[in-house]
């Protein structure tokens, strides 16, 4: 009998991937549940989802059955092996409580590297040349705003400050490095094969006080909420910006309106926020600032690419027994 693989969300671009990677070694079956209640009942012996060894699991799910918390965890059975989450943040999963299980959790990095760095640029952009407020000046038809020279400027020779720099991090000094800007860094631990242009600073208070542009790319953990927060706020220069493509509650948000509303901050670009898809109105008041809803990976490749990697890890758990993309509490 072949083992079952559950998809738990949709398969929107590599439908035909799926019948290659896992056809042949898995019974793929989707899940049906409009409620969490009806998904647990029927993950139970002798339910729909009976003795499924792997999950394929997306965010659109957490619309009809919710986060992968500690509850929905609890209830797995205990065939369940592997869950592939389809993207690269997974903070929708409780990967202690899967940890915990016997549940590894995999997600899918590098796929969404370009997508989500040609994001991070765009929003640089935008906030030191200020482009947002004019493109809304011209379709009121007021032409551009008064005085906004004197609240931008060139790219280049300024300093981008990365915080973080794994993969997307990685792809956006690759990008501004061509205008070029001077690229600085904080990680955990220096990066081995960074750039010799990409200058690694072991204390981050220390790259905050160099920053013209502040680009935040760590993943939301326990550790990581309000990691952004006052104090670091502070740090940065006066009339420096914050970019953020990670995830909102990495930010102290409060604090970050405090610096805008009293002119630390010059501007912010933010495509992500602490309670998506609920923006808080606070920051509509601010002009110059740029905001996206969440388009880091809006691109049919890298959602493709996230969809295949996923597919790729079940494969791979089938038949070696480990997938290659083990989120970082599992290891």
């Amino acid at each position: 009998m072949a083992p079952r693989i559950l998809i738990v969300g949709e398969i929107v671009w590599a439908s035909e991937d799926v019948e290659q990677l896992l056809g042949p070694i898995a019974e793929v079956i989707t899940y049906s549940s409009a409620t969490r209640a009806d998904f647990l009942q029927g993950l139970q012996p002798g339910g729909k989802y009976d003795g499924v060894v792997g999950i394929f699991r997306d965010n659109s799910s957490a619309n009809k059955i919710g986060f992968f918390d500690k509850e929905l965890v609890d209830g797995f059975p205990s065939s369940l092996k592997w869950i592939a989450h389809n993207g690269a943040g997974y903070d929708q999963i409780d990967v202690l409580a899967c940890k915990a299980k016997g549940i590894t959790v995999s997600n899918t990095p590098g796929a969404v590297d370009d997508a989500s760095a040609t994001t991070a640029l765009y929003l640089l952009i935008s906030t030191v040349r200020q482009y947002a407020i004019s493109e809304r000046s011209l379709r009121d038809g007021k032409w551009k705003p008064k005085g906004l020279a004197t609240k931008t400027h060139d790219l280049t020779g300024r300093t981008l400050a990365i915080l973080g720099l794994g993969g997307i991090g990685l792809r956006l000094a690759e990008l501004a490095h061509a205008f070029p800007m001077r690229i600085i860094y904080h990680s955990r631990n220096k990066v081995v094969d960074a750039p010799e242009w990409c200058e690694y600073y072991p204390n981050v208070e220390d790259m905050l006080a160099e920053a013209d542009v502040l680009s935040v790319h760590v993943p939301l953990r326990a550790e990581t909420v309000g990691l952004v927060g006052e104090k670091w706020i502070r740090k940065l220069k006066k009339g420096s910006i914050i970019i953020n493509t990670a995830r909102g509650k990495v930010i102290d948000e409060e604090a970050m309106i405090r610096a805008l509303e009293d002119g630390h901050l010059a501007s912010v670009g933010l495509d992500v926020y602490p309670n998506e898809p609920e923006v808080n109105p606070r920051l509509l008041e601010f002009p110059y600032i740029t905001l996206l809803p969440h388009m880091g990976t809006e691109t049919q490749d890298s959602q493709r690419k996230m969809e295949v990697r996923a597919l790729t890890n079940l494969k791979d758990f089938l038949t070696a027994g480990k997938g290659k993309d083990i989120v970082i509490e599992m290891k």
